[in-house]
């Protein structure tokens, strides 16, 4: 059990002793042929969750692998209490189940071919009913705040990002860390202009290295290889340009802030790659995304997401709690059902970037304790899986 540290949740400890924040029953497709059957399940059974995505026939090598990673992990999630996994064939479908098994929480397969969909979703639909009555009488228990991992994405940044919601997100990194929490960033594109300072905020001059051939491998196989004559429309987005930020460079600046003044990452992770060094910071390598690379760290264990945004981003999880904090006051005023934590104060000098951190911290633990973020009450359940290259 983590240590206390005088911050405190309740949340519910799973069999692996990792501590969730969130009790979904979750109905988990295989592969897109398997999203009917999954909603099926998930409406005749209230209390469930279906995860439709888009991916899962005829992937191979590095993106199979990844593919795998990501529907493992998110069964796997301390946020998800049982599983019931569908898909076309038995193979993949145990494969898939005997991942998530690993944890020791309920998890049951079922496949479609030589049952058709009805058969399949009556079967699951029973099973679906015995896991959420059983997840129903779980109870919370207090935990130490070293128990939360929590992850951090920006989206849709302008200049206040870097000045003021940025700045909170790294603000409490610098305190929580040490504390013993795990915190993760990426963005691995966005980081373009401030590799530089990255590299340096490695534990180790062997991990800024690794980092740095990370970095280096997105832009020569990912940008260089697939651009046209520059990433105009892309990085940076047509919002981010509205926002005042007109170069990949500044808007690298102000993503960096996001970790903080102190916090170094002591380890560089694959996509949907769970942490392994202990608590601490780390970095995944993911696109800039907003749903794919929540997906891939929630993949990878985290149980809530940070996610600052000046000119105004709707992102949700289907199974972590986002919550979304601004310091434009255009979007606080326009926006302010997606807004959980305003620090557009920090800009108008009536709040410190301190006093924000320590705003943040507190929306962190009350939503750790149950609070719905905005995303969570207004239905924001994007689950985008991150796919590599072309199927066979």
């Amino acid at each position: 059990m983590a240590p206390n540290n005088g911050l405190t949740f309740h949340g519910w400890r799973r069999e692996n002793k990792r501590v969730g924040i969130r009790n979904h029953v979750v109905i988990l497709p295989l592969d897109d042929l398997s999203n009917a059957a999954c909603e099926a399940v998930a409406n005749n059974i209230k209390g469930t969750l279906a995860l439709p995505h888009a991916y899962g026939r005829l992937q191979f090598g590095a993106d199979l692998d990844l593919y795998f990673r990501t529907l493992i992990g998110t069964g796997s999630n301390p946020n998800v209490a049982a599983v019931i996994v569908i898909g076309i064939e038995p193979s993949w479908t145990g494969r898939i189940v005997d991942g998530i098994a690993k944890t020791g929480k309920p998890v049951t397969g079922f496949s479609i071919e030589q049952n058709g969909d009805i058969n399949t979703i009556a079967a699951a639909s029973r099973k679906a009913k015995e896991y959420v009555q059983w997840a129903s009488e779980l109870r919370r228990e207090a935990c130490g705040i070293g128990d939360l991992w929590v992850s951090t994405k920006c989206g849709e940044s302008d200049t206040t990002t870097g000045l003021a919601s940025c700045p909170t997100v790294g603000n409490m990194y610098d305190k929580l860390i040490p504390k013993g929490i795990y915190g993760i960033f990426g963005e691995t594109s966005e980081i373009t202009g401030a590799e530089h300072l990255a590299r340096k905020r490695a534990a180790t001059p062997e991990l800024g290295e690794k980092w740095y051939r990370v970095w280096k491998a997105y832009q020569e196989d990912v940008i260089e290889a697939h651009k046209t004559d520059d990433l105009f429309d892309s990085q940076p987005t047509k919002g981010n340009i509205e926002g005042g930020l007109s170069t990949i460079e500044e808007k690298a600046l102000g993503n960096l802030e996001k970790i903080g003044h102190t916090s170094q990452f002591i380890d560089v992770l694959e996509p949907a790659v769970a942490p392994e060094k202990g608590p601490g910071l780390y970095y995944m390598d993911t696109s800039s995304a907003a749903a794919e690379c929540i997906t891939l760290m929630a993949a990878a264990g985290y149980v809530v997401h940070t996610f600052p945004t000046g000119q105004g981003n709707v992102i949700g999880n289907s199974i972590v709690p986002v919550i979304k904090i601004s310091g434009n006051p255009r979007t606080v005023r326009t926006m302010p059902e997606h807004i959980d934590l305003d620090v557009s104060g920090i800009l108008r000098r009536e709040m410190t970037i301190p006093e924000a951190g320590d705003a943040l911290i507190d929306q962190i633990t009350r939503v750790a304790n149950g609070r719905l973020t905005a995303a969570e009450a207004l239905g924001h359940r994007e689950f985008v899986l991150t796919k590599l290259y072309r199927s066979a």
